[in-house]
């Protein structure tokens, strides 16, 4: 079994700047990663990106490029197209790779497996034609491939508005833009303006977006309510309530997003210490400033940690590695204390925007808590009304629905779900969600064959 000094877990920004650290000073690195190439979801194909997708991605896509050099160009084993389906307390990483199942030794691991969109569960959200924001602009890096037909895209966070000027770029049809943020979301906002103005690119940036929508002529509508989705075999179209009329509007495709929260299924896997954060309504791994949690060797980088973008995942990322180093004896705590400096204050740097955006971009209540006929479940078609009525039978936590309907046993092992079900039963028990608890995760994290699982191989020929 190969055996490393740091196992990054993770090819995204926080990943790339920790195997890229780590290498430099000297450690043994393993890279582990889904894709194909480099870059998570961010810096999703940017090697293989053809010119004219690159230049409708726009500037922060091409920021990619120096930190995926400087990894690709480090000394780090990369084993690409690979999925991790279980990492053991002893830090002994399993993946599928090429067909086979096949373990990594770690003396650290720094796991940096980003976020993932939070669900948006709407009436009709399950109906063939929807798609989150984030899935439309990995087809588009991915491919170069749109949404056909018209396309309303409804939800809130920097991401929708994104996604929304990349698409109308790229040459798809945009209907109508439906901001969900509930008005009051404005007044909890503006007293985090001033720390939010100390990072002006990020402002001009997001007024940038505002702009672009305005001079395109795509109706915009703004603090809608009762949004949902109408169809039978698919989605027709999507109906809500703004500035006091309803609207209806045709639609063939639907893209949906509510913002983006922690990667928490590693560190749930490994029954570390989390927080529940009201701030961003989501669970946070417990770290400190190296990445390191409640197990000893194991560290979070990045988003998977707290939402705070992908620059703010670099620092975080290099922080990582020099606390691995520091433990493993590669540094002293002066050299260690002098290396941080830098990306410290990058990282503090990054983070005086997200409070403002974490209030401005508050998802509404009717995400948060869905109406009982809502499927929340979308793999056992569990509605929120079957979860709420789970509690006088003597429901006390998620794991629990389990029992009860299967909700959470499905392919995507609660990652859809969990949050929604930790909130419904927070809310119907009169308890805070931080109370209520989580999903227990356990392995395998993802689908995997039985052949491969029997197949557990030490073939060093395999990492690429």
């Amino acid at each position: 079994m190969p055996m490393y000094d740091v196992i990054v877990i993770g090819a995204g920004p926080a990943g790339l700047s920790a195997a890229a650290k780590a290498s430099e000073l000297g450690l043994s690195v393993a890279v582990v990663d889904e894709q194909t190439t480099p870059g998570g979801q961010i810096y999703r194909n940017l090697e293989r990106s053809q010119p004219g997708i690159t230049k409708r991605l726009g500037a922060s896509y091409l920021k990619g490029q120096p930190i995926i050099s400087r990894a690709r160009s480090s000394a780090a084993d990369f084993y690409l197209t690979s999925t991790v389906w279980d990492l053991s307390s002893d830090l002994n990483v399993t993946l599928l790779q090429a067909g086979k199942t096949r373990q990594l030794q770690g003396r650290q691991i720094i796991a940096a497996t980003g976020a993932m969109e939070r669900a948006s569960p709407v009436p009709g959200w399950t109906l063939p034609g929807m798609m989150t924001a984030g899935a439309a602009q990995i087809a588009l890096k991915s491919a170069g491939s749109i949404p056909s037909g018209k396309v309303v895209i409804a939800g809130c966070g920097p991401l929708l508005l994104l996604v929304a000027c990349q698409l109308l770029d790229a040459g798809a049809t945009i209907s109508a833009v439906v901001e969900t943020a509930p008005a009051e979301n404005l007044k909890a906002a503006l007293p985090h303006l001033p720390q939010a103005l100390g990072a002006p690119a990020y402002l001009a940036r997001g007024l940038g977006f505002l702009a672009n929508l305005r001079l395109s002529g795509v109706p915009w509508y703004k603090q809608a309510e009762s949004l949902s989705v109408e169809g039978a075999d698919r989605v027709r179209a999507v109906t809500f309530s703004a500035d006091g009329r309803d609207t209806r509007i045709d639609a063939d495709t639907v893209l949906l997003h509510h913002g983006v929260v922690p990667n928490t299924q590693l560190s749930r896997l490994l029954r570390i210490d989390h927080d529940w954060s009201e701030t961003q309504l989501a669970w946070h791994p417990r770290v400190d400033q190296w990445g390191a949690t409640s197990l000893a060797g194991f560290r979070i980088a990045g988003d998977g940690a707290a939402i705070s973008g992908a620059i703010a995942a670099e620092a975080s990322g290099e922080l990582a590695a020099l606390g691995a180093a520091h433990d493993l004896g590669r540094l002293t705590g002066t050299e260690l204390e002098a290396q941080a400096r830098k990306p410290l204050r990058k990282l503090s740097a990054e983070r005086r925007i997200r409070p403002f955006l974490d209030a401005l971009y508050r998802p509404p209540a009717s995400v948060l808590l869905p109406d009982n006929d809502t499927v929340v479940c979308r793999c056992e078609e569990v509605t929120a009304g079957q979860i709420r009525a789970m509690v006088p039978l003597g429901c006390r936590g998620p794991s629990q629905t389990k029992f009860f309907s299967r909700c959470g046993m499905g392919p995507c092992q609660g990652r859809m779900c969990g949050l929604t079900v930790t909130m419904l039963l927070a809310d119907a028990l009169g308890a805070r969600a931080g109370e209520v608890g989580a999903f227990r995760v356990r392995a395998p994290l993802k689908p995997v064959p039985l052949e491969a699982i029997a197949s557990l191989a030490s073939d060093a020929g395999l990492h690429s």
